[in-house]
């Protein structure tokens, strides 16, 4: 049983037919009808709200021909003390595939070893791995030319700012070495990159292809893309200003962006916080494609469920 609950759980190759696929069901959405997941009924496990992630899977879900159940943690039993192994068995006898947003990894990784239906992540606090392949698909339908999709990838530099040990930011280091891309990751002392991603990226066999400064100019110099997330995630209220202050200097303004290259991107996943980790000026630039991104989570989401339905059968 093949799982997505990380970004190197495809190969390059299959990478490369996701974008495809991805392509393929954006320019045809509305002119046919699909059948990959016809008959069957997926859940949705939410531990955390949304809103991007709730509605652009509900919807893929369904325009993929199949059904969707709608879960959030009092809905089922876990949060009453029911074994996570012991939700993904049954669980497994009612549904055909689940994706769930949640906090703590392991409760993906146990849902994917205890049960016997296709694990989607929609995001926990270590990885967002859906977001990071709207993203790259984003980029591509913007470089790609003639040839493969995702080669138009390759050796393009991503700077992302803020606190790069979050999601996010563990998210470029796995995807931006399986994209061939260079990622400049800079944020304060003591928010950098943890052991854990570092032992994910060397179990994955791939180059490792990010650095982390201090300094957001360096990081910054001769990007293609400038990225950023919001400093305060859920769950970190208490913390909100103490983080408010530690990360100002990273904020991603006008002067930032003068430092990456002149037809440079910003990206956002969303929601944004003006006046925290960047302008309303930036937000607002030619240069942000930050709905862009919101549009293809659905596409690429549609094409990652699509993938799992053909490799599992």
């Amino acid at each position: 049983m093949r799982h997505f609950l990380k970004s190197t759980d495809f190969s390059p190759q299959e990478v490369e037919e996701v974008f495809k696929l991805a392509q393929e069901i954006k320019k045809q959405r509305g002119r046919i009808d699909s059948e990959w997941l016809e008959e069957q009924f997926w859940g949705m496990l939410f531990f955390k709200s949304s809103t991007r992630t709730r509605v652009s899977f509900e919807v893929g879900i369904q325009e993929l021909g199949g059904k969707v159940l709608y879960l959030n943690k009092n809905d089922v039993q876990i949060s009453r003390g029911e074994s996570i192994a012991d939700s993904a068995r049954v669980l497994s006898r009612y549904l055909h595939g689940i994706v769930i947003r949640c906090y703590d990894h392991s409760v993906l990784e146990e849902f994917a070893e205890m049960g016997s239906m296709p694990v989607i992540n929609a995001l926990s606090d270590y990885l967002h791995p859906c977001q990071i392949y709207a993203d790259a698909f984003t980029m591509v339908e913007r470089w790609a030319k003639d040839g493969p999709l995702s080669e138009s990838l390759k050796g393009r530099k991503i700077a992302f700012l803020g606190d790069t040990a979050c999601n996010m930011g563990n998210s470029w280091i796995l995807g931006g070495s399986l994209f061939g891309m260079e990622v400049a990751l800079s944020g304060p002392q003591g928010y950098e990159p943890g052991d854990e991603i570092k032992e994910e990226l060397r179990r994955s066999g791939l180059n490792p292809s990010w650095t982390f400064h201090t300094d957001p100019m360096e990081a910054v110099k001769d990007a293609d893309v400038v990225y950023t997330d919001v400093w305060v995630s859920m769950g970190m209220e208490d913390e909100e200003q103490e983080r408010l202050k530690t990360f100002s200097p990273y904020q991603v303004n006008e002067q930032i962006m003068q430092h990456a290259k002149p037809d440079a991107l910003f990206m956002h996943c969303l929601p944004a916080h003006p006046g925290q980790e960047v302008t309303q000026e930036v937000l607002d630039s030619p240069a942000s494609i930050i709905f862009d991104q919101a549009e293809n989570r659905l596409h690429i989401q549609k094409a990652i469920l699509a993938m799992l339905a053909k490799i599992n059968g």
